[in-house]
């Protein structure tokens, strides 16, 4: 049973989503504040964050940010209707994921699911009768079992959908893969995702290497096709 954090100042939708994601066979965590979230999810954390951006005091923003410096746990933000910010500053700051408000309770089940099964699939990399492998190219060092980055040997805390993204990069150095393809590698079939997307996650895993190694450059943009990963 999977444990599912709910972050919203409005308790009206915590207790209307916390009733559907329990019929779903969801355990439920719920938070009417980020300070109060935070807390809990410390002392007993969840296998996903669905995470209201606007809320008074601690903001969601404030705390995904805080999450995200030692945690890679799948985070779904909700953001506003017509607010591109948000969804912008949310990838950046290291969302999965973010569906729009108003939303039916149904979607959101169906976003749940798609990201702890790809959370599932980055942690074995391969069909279910086969371990997954320690990914080594270079100084770049994979581990989908224990979801572990390591460049020359700085651990790296990086989300289920960077992971996905750098692991199918890394597993075949040179080759290109186009935005298309690495919508299917890290979303498989969860078709409501664009592009834009996979650029804001490619730019924060760039920013994350470059933090442990200012000449990172393993990681090139072919403009009009898309990324591939450079072993030297």
């Amino acid at each position: 049973m999977a444990t599912v954090a709910l972050v919203d100042d409005d308790r009206n939708i915590l207790a209307s989503l916390a009733i559907a994601l329990e019929d779903e066979g969801f355990k439920v965590q719920s938070y009417a504040d980020g300070a109060q979230a935070l807390a809990g999810m410390e002392r007993e954390p969840p296998d996903l964050v669905v995470l209201d951006i606007k809320m008074p005091g601690l903001d969601g923003l404030e705390v995904l940010g805080r999450l995200r410096r030692n945690s890679s746990l799948p985070v779904i933000f909700l953001t506003s209707k017509d607010d591109e910010i948000d969804e912008v500053l949310g990838l950046k700051l290291g969302a999965d994921d973010y569906i729009r408000k108003p939303f039916s309770q149904r979607l959101l089940v169906e976003r749940i699911r798609a990201l702890l099964r790809r959370a599932e699939r980055a942690a074995h990399g391969g069909p279910e009768d086969e371990p997954a492998r320690v990914l080594m190219r270079g100084p770049l060092s994979l581990d989908p079992q224990r979801h572990l980055c390591t460049w020359r040997g700085h651990k790296l805390e990086l989300t289920v959908t960077e992971f996905l993204l750098l692991q199918a990069l890394a597993q075949r150095p040179g080759h290109v893969k186009s935005r298309e393809q690495l919508l299917s590698a890290a979303y498989s079939d969860d078709s409501y995702v664009d592009d834009r997307t996979i650029d804001s996650h490619i730019k924060r895993l760039r920013r994350k290497f470059k933090q442990v190694d200012d000449g990172f450059a393993a990681i090139e943009t072919l403009y009009g096709l898309g990324y591939r990963y450079r072993q030297d």
